[in-house]
């Protein structure tokens, strides 16, 4: 049977040889943790390390190297960031499309640390006015936390336009970037945020395990570690260096991810962010047009390939949507995800909740023949149904 895997949204897949290629040879022809030996292998393993970090720090347009912090993932980036800048009384803002990577931590702050937190609500289709943003800031705000698109609906929100919103306040500003890294344009600086949270295994086309946080001096500062330990540096002091990237990377890196990110970021750079972002457009504006013509489908989010990450979610009338992903899989090879894809708040948003959607999120491996073997697997089951 012909497999379509349209999840890209939760993970890359299938991944380029030259990504499993990259951690393999530096497992066999290197090995040894970096920082930690002044012998060849280990400085080889700091060699590759500084420049994959250099390599980051050029893509998102940060201005020196050390301000890419590397971590497990993005879910641990946004809990570096909240927690170890959120004091007891803070008030933060985020939208009613955030994923629980930033509701959960919040959550707990609002419990422990008596934080306070708004939630502007976002429109139907996922959409935001930044003027929401600017009306819900007072005088103890400390923090936006915003996605750039929605890992449910692929909505943009106004991410440059609450930047100049916050530009010269004593706020400081945070994006997700999990759905846009590796499709859209990101400059650190242009954005006017002071955290750039990404994740390797989506659109950055690399392994999982592996994404960093992007952060400016100011934010660096104000911001505590989340974890404290060994760094490879000054290690006759009992406490943790205050100075990047080592004040937030304890512990021995995942150097064999960070490998494997670099040749995701390389592939990146060599296919062209304009070309991949082209091909997943095409390849969404395809779907939702073939969408459109099935009457018993709904279709969420703004339905405009120009105002979305190469996401979308729907459900079909009198159909479970997990039936639905199970039928796609089970009598035509597609692959799906179904659910409250861990962001319940944006199911509320766009009237999904509790039941969720089933979600198509297409990637740089999709073809025009895949989106027309799911519109043609969809028509089946509804004629069948």
């Amino acid at each position: 049977m012909r497999e379509v895997y349209a999840d890209h949204a939760a993970t890359t897949f299938p991944r380029h040889p030259q990504v499993p290629e990259a951690m393999s040879s530096f497992l066999l022809d290197i090995g040894c943790s970096p920082g930690r030996g002044g012998y060849r292998r280990s400085l080889d393993a700091s060699r590759l390390v500084y420049d994959s970090r250099a390599l980051m720090a050029e893509f998102f347009k940060v201005p020196q190297p050390e301000q890419v912090v590397f971590t497990p993932s993005v879910t641990y980036s946004l809990n570096l960031l909240i927690k170890g800048l959120l004091q007891q009384g803070d008030h933060v803002i985020i939208s009613s499309m955030e994923h629980n990577s930033v509701v959960r931590p919040l959550t707990r702050l609002v419990r422990e640390r008596a934080v306070t937190l708004d939630v502007v609500q976002c429109n139907t289709d996922g959409t935001l006015d930044p003027l929401q943003v600017k009306n819900a800031i007072n005088n103890q705000t400390k923090l936006v936390v915003l996605t750039h698109a929605s890992n449910v609906t692929g909505t943009f929100l106004p991410v440059h336009e609450v930047g100049e919103i916050l530009k010269g306040k004593d706020i400081f500003y945070a994006i997700d970037v999990a759905q846009t890294a590796g499709s859209e344009s990101l400059g650190f600086g242009a954005m006017n945020c002071d955290y750039l949270a990404f994740t390797g295994h989506k659109g950055l086309l690399g392994p999982p395990g592996i994404g960093g946080l992007c952060i400016s001096e100011r934010a660096a500062e104000a911001t505590e570690s989340l974890v404290e330990g060994g760094t490879g540096s000054r290690s006759e002091d009992e406490n943790q260096p205050g100075f990047l990237p080592d004040k937030f990377e304890s512990g021995t890196l995942n150097v064999p991810g960070i490998a494997g990110l670099a040749a995701g970021v390389k592939l990146v750079n060599e296919l062209g962010l304009e070309t991949l972002q082209k091909h997943k457009r095409e390849l969404t504006a395809a779907l939702l047009l073939g969408l459109a013509e099935m009457p018993e489908i709904e279709v969420y989010g703004t339905k405009n390939p120009h105002t979305t990450a190469a996401t979308v979610s729907i459900n079909v009338k009198g159909m479970d949507n997990g039936d639905l992903s199970f039928m796609l899989e089970q009598g035509f090879g597609i692959m799906t995800r179904s659910g409250l894809h861990c962001s319940p708040l944006a199911h509320r948003t766009i009237g999904t909740f509790p039941q969720g959607t089933l979600r198509f999120s297409l990637g740089w491996t999709n073809t025009s023949s895949d989106v027309e073997h799911i519109l043609s697997a969809l028509s089946e089951i509804i004629r069948e149904n």
